[in-house]
């Protein structure tokens, strides 16, 4: 399966926000997973900073019903903008522009639970002949050089979709989709295959993989034609998995932490880690985790 395509810039990402987020349950019910706040802004703000910070242009949100929230926080909110303004709260006026202004936002539904893979192969409309990213609101990277960036980078070199990896505690491999790992150079691994959630003792390796990806549209040809997977979803690892059997796929080591914000422990983690980081409110924040540590 040749690759069609040269273009070394990418200028689109797919985020996927159409999940039930059970696992954060009971937060989830009735707020969307993707705007629950860390520290001050919503976990999706992360993600689209994250994007914009790449010199990613445009990004396509992957939808269901009752998700309306997530678009609406990158809309004009004229009422609000309008009592800041008679209330002289600029700073805060401020910062509510700056969201709208942020990045070209569209949204396509996915209309049946039918899982990641599914849910990128809504979006293959409006992707067209060329590289994209993908970004799982989930996942957030604590890093110097924003992950999706790093990933960026690797491709604009090897021209291959590269895939985001970290390495997992044994205990928790079952969770993730593991690479079966060929090492280029430092950090750099050719994927010979890919397995879904693995037991322990048929884990290839101990590189799981996370929620950014950079992939061409090669990837959609295969999740057209690929058979329903684990829990009966359209699974990514699976076409990822196929692609590394006909073509080149990388997986990167990626420098920096995550944490997993879909989850309540990394959550809390999460809100921890960025409230240490806040300009205004790390000092007062840290003496109070002293204090309770105390």
């Amino acid at each position: 399966m040749p690759t069609k395509h040269l273009a070394a810039k990418v200028k689109k990402a797919v985020i996927p926000v159409a999940g039930l987020g059970t696992r954060i349950l009971p937060a989830s019910k009735s707020v969307p997973k993707e705007m629950l706040p860390v520290v001050d802004k919503p976990l999706i703000q992360y993600i689209v900073e994250e994007c914009l910070a790449c010199g990613i242009e445009e990004i396509i949100l992957v939808t269901r019903q009752g998700k309306e929230a997530i678009e609406n926080h990158f809309d004009t909110d004229f009422e609000l903008e309008t009592i800041l303004e008679q209330k002289g709260k600029r700073e805060n006026l401020t910062v509510v522009r700056k969201i709208v202004q942020m990045m070209n936002i569209i949204s396509v539904r996915q209309k049946k639970p039918l899982g990641l893979g599914h849910a990128i192969l809504c979006a293959k409309p409006l992707i067209f002949n060329e590289p994209f990213a993908v970004l799982l609101p989930d996942d957030l990277v604590d890093s110097q050089i924003p992950c999706i960036g790093q990933l960026i980078q690797i491709y604009q070199d090897i021209k291959e979709p590269v895939v985001a990896v970290e390495k997992v505690p044994t205990e928790e491999i079952y969770r993730y989709g593991v690479v079966i790992p060929e090492p280029v150079r430092d950090n750099l691994f050719k994927a010979k295959g890919f397995i879904e959630k693995p037991d322990p003792e048929e884990a290839p390796s101990d590189l799981g993989v996370i929620g950014r990806y950079i992939l061409t549209p090669e990837i959609f040809d295969i999740l057209e034609h690929i058979p329903l997977g684990k829990g009966g979803e359209l699974q990514l690892t699976d076409a990822l998995n196929r692609f590394a059997q006909m073509n080149g796929v990388y997986a990167y080591l990626f420098e920096g932490k995550r944490y997993d914000a879909g989850d309540k422990l990394g959550y809390l983690k999460a809100n921890v880690v960025y409230g240490l980081k806040h300009p205004k409110l790390k000092r007062d924040f840290n003496n109070f985790l002293k204090e309770v540590v105390k």
